[in-house]
Order: C-alpha cells, then structure tokens, then sequence
C-alpha cells in the first residue's frame, strides 16, 4: 500500500521533549561608531521543531523507525502540534469562522465564537487554518475578546500564508500545522542496554 501524507505521529511511546523555535527572516545593520542599529523586516516567518523521543527498546523504536524511514527524507511530510496546547486556555466556544475573503497580515477577522466574552482565546493559545495538507498552524499573541455577535480579531504569529476564504473553519483544539524532516538522512543511537536513541528536526510547510 502506497503511503499517503500527510502522516499523524505515532502515539504508542509519547514524546520525551520538544523544541519549538519561531523563526524570522530579519536582517540588522549596526554602525560601528554610533551603534545605532537598522532593522529590515522580511516577510519569512516559520515554525522549526526538533523532537527527541524517550528511550525505548526496540520493539517501540522501530515503529517510529518505520514511520521517519517512510517520510522519504524532506519528501513527505506529517501533522505537528504543541502537545502541551493541545487545549486552548481561553473559553474557545462557538463555531468560529473566517469572516471576509483577501484577509493577509498577522491578524484574522472571525465570526460564530461565543458571544461577549473577555477571554474566548488567550495569549499563547494556537488555532489551525485548514486540514490535512493544508493544515497552517498560528499562536495567539493577545487575548481575544468577542463582541455580542461572536466576532472577533484575532492577533497572531505567523503572518497568514495564504488568504483563508470566507467562512472557512478555525480549530481551536489540538491545533496542529504542516511538516517535513529539515534534513535528508535518519539516524538513531543503540546502546550497551539495547536501549534506542531517536531525534529528529522538523521544518513547517510552506508552499
């Protein structure tokens, strides 16, 4: 059977530590006199992921052997989320949608959330535009607060990638985003107790 991506993680062992590194494309001049500096804002902005598994004997490891082996490399690509975040800290109710097509930039005008609260998202929280191979992931910077109607701005990181059209869904829980190994080789440790030692950098999707 042909593998078909993107890939959920593999849930059996858990995972022992993840590293999450928002990434800006940015450029700073200094002057060696002054040091006034300059700073040039690019439009780069990017999830980065390095994940390290716990320590497993090898009936565990090669189960997520298999699965990195199948990725092919920076060929496939896998479903990836904070697993501390999967819960939103805010009151997330509703059904929130995308309100108005052509939306850009770091911010998202919603509808369809729980009307009148001060606290619907809250600083930290992620949301997820889109599903499978299209799945971007965004954090929240700032607490959302709903008006009588259910709508909504919501401020967040990354900048959107693409326009969401109207009325498109928003996950609110277990949000996950798009990615690929960052590297072409797989490799793993084996040691004197036959205990396996997995790492591996991922990089977000962007197409």
């Amino acid at each position: 059977m042909a593998v078909t991506y993107p890939l959920a993680l593999p849930t059996h062992t858990g995972i022992r530590a993840i590293q999450l590194r928002a990434v800006q494309q940015q450029a700073m001049t200094m002057s060696a006199f002054t040091y006034r500096q300059q700073v040039i804002a690019h439009a780069g902005q990017r999830w980065e992921a390095e994940i390290t598994l716990p320590a497993m004997k090898r009936a565990d490891a090669e189960t997520w052997l298999g699965w990195l082996l199948s990725l092919n490399g920076r060929v496939g690509t896998f479903l990836l989320g904070d697993p501390l975040g999967t819960t939103a800290r805010g009151q997330a109710g509703g059904t929130p949608l995308v309100n108005g097509a052509g939306q850009t930039g770091s911010s998202l005008v919603i509808d369809g959330a729980t009307a009148s609260r001060s606290d619907w998202l809250l600083p930290g929280d992620y949301i997820q535009l889109g599903s499978a191979a299209s799945s971007q992931l965004y954090k929240v910077t700032q607490a959302v607060t709903t008006d009588g109607s259910g709508n909504a701005t919501v401020e967040i990181w990354p900048k959107l990638k693409s326009s969401p059209a109207n009325n498109s869904g928003l996950t609110v829980s277990n949000a996950k985003g798009l990615f690929r190994l960052s590297v072409s080789d797989i490799d793993w440790s084996i040691n004197e107790a036959s205990v396996y030692g997995v790492t591996f950098p991922a990089v977000e999707v962007i197409t």
